[in-house]
């Protein structure tokens, strides 16, 4: 929690926003010993490396009200379920193939009251509904995650933006994203270091890529 009080002082202002996030610490710990989400050496530093690593996206940009964000892959709720937290003004669809998965996110989301979550089993290829934005945390190379879904983002998103990826990364991704590019280049990729805003050795090699249409998106 010291962390989040560093980087993030006005999302403990909210009382039901400050207990959100104390619940968390003991509620994947009594998951995590049922069904492993988490790495058991990670959850001693579940706060820096889930929960802020999270929260990163919220340093480079906030969700309009209303908005409808999809976390794809999220594993035990990562990004997803810090993100809800903080903006309980926009929806967010957690989805992810693994069952087991998907019933850590829903019992967590309970357990702390969180009412803008719907956690599903799906893999992402099934989805139709429109979203204004995708986030991830290391899901798949880029222009595998762009085939899978660039057609459920918004042509015209919250705020007249066409819709985007936030999606959070590691390492060099030079490789990647000229992949991307040259795959899809009708489409734009800015990439952020989380050492923007983080001093912790853990972020170092940690980015954020945001990913956006430079045309309309009906025509890549």
């Amino acid at each position: 929690m010291e962390l989040i009080e560093k980087y993030f002082p006005e999302l403990l202002q909210d009382e039901t926003q400050k207990n959100q996030f104390e619940q968390l610490d003991n509620l994947y710990r009594e998951w995590n010993q049922r069904i492993n989400v988490i790495s058991r050496k990670d959850m001693d530093g579940l706060y820096e490396k889930h929960v802020l690593h999270s929260l990163a996206i919220l340093k480079h940009t906030s969700f309009v009200a209303g908005s409808s964000i999809l976390d794809i892959g999220t594993g035990g709720g990562f990004p997803g379920i810090p993100l809800a937290i903080a903006q309980p003004e926009a929806s967010f669809h957690l989805v992810d193939s693994i069952a087991k998965k998907i019933t850590v996110v829903k019992e967590v989301a309970a357990g702390i009251g969180l009412e803008n979550v719907l956690a599903e089993q799906r893999r992402v290829e099934q989805l139709r509904q429109p979203y204004d934005c995708i986030v991830s945390r290391a899901v798949a190379p880029l222009s595998e995650l762009a085939d899978w879904t660039h057609r459920i983002l918004k042509k015209e998103g919250k705020g007249g933006h066409p819709g985007r990826y936030i999606l959070l990364k590691g390492g060099d991704l030079e490789d990647e994203i000229n992949q991307f590019l040259e795959r899809y280049p009708q489409w734009q990729v800015k990439a952020i270091s989380l050492t923007t805003w983080y001093s912790e050795p853990f972020f170092e090699t940690k980015k954020i890529l945001e990913v956006s249409p430079v045309v309309n998106i009906s025509k890549v």
